[in-house]
């Protein structure tokens, strides 16, 4: 067990440089990830996820839970502002309609891993960022279709399975 937590911290520690690493090893050497197909994302996305999760003990979500009060105001900006941002760039660029409609959902749509590997790269608290984010996601069916209607005036169905 010790040989696994040490690895775990290794990867604590590294986690930026093997982003990076990997990233100019993608763009300088693009053949070199080829072999990747669609259907290994959920394994990769799997991978990163398993890395964030190693690096948050229980104690961090304590925090969380025990001050709900920062949770909830990041998931109002993240409903107010990533909208208004979006329908911003919209109006600004005079986007036909299929891409304003794209940008305004991608704006309406809660934040997702990508937001918490940036958190987690950036030092931030990312207990907290999984925490807006599993708040932000739960309420997604009710103010992602409200805000498109309301800045787009399209409608999307959501399915809840």
């Amino acid at each position: 067990m010790h040989r696994v937590q040490a690895f775990c911290a290794f990867l604590t520690r590294s986690i930026a440089w093997l982003v990076l690493g990997t990233a100019i090893l993608g763009f300088v050497y693009p053949s070199s990830f080829c072999w990747l197909r669609p259907s290994h994302i959920g394994y990769l996305l799997g991978a990163v996820m398993l890395g964030m999760g190693v690096t948050i003990r229980l104690i961090d979500f304590k925090v969380v839970f025990t001050h709900p009060r920062e949770v909830l105001l990041g998931c109002a900006a993240q409903y107010l502002c990533m909208p208004l941002i979006s329908w911003v760039i919209v109006s600004i660029f005079h986007l036909p309609d299929e891409w304003a409609l794209g940008v305004v959902l991608v704006g309406a749509c809660p934040g997702g891993t990508a937001s918490n590997v940036i958190t987690l790269l950036a030092g931030g608290d990312l207990a907290l960022s999984v925490g807006m984010t599993g708040v932000s996601t739960l309420l997604s069916p009710f103010f992602t279709p409200l805000i498109v209607w309301l800045l787009a005036g399209s409608t999307i169905e959501v399915c809840i399975i």
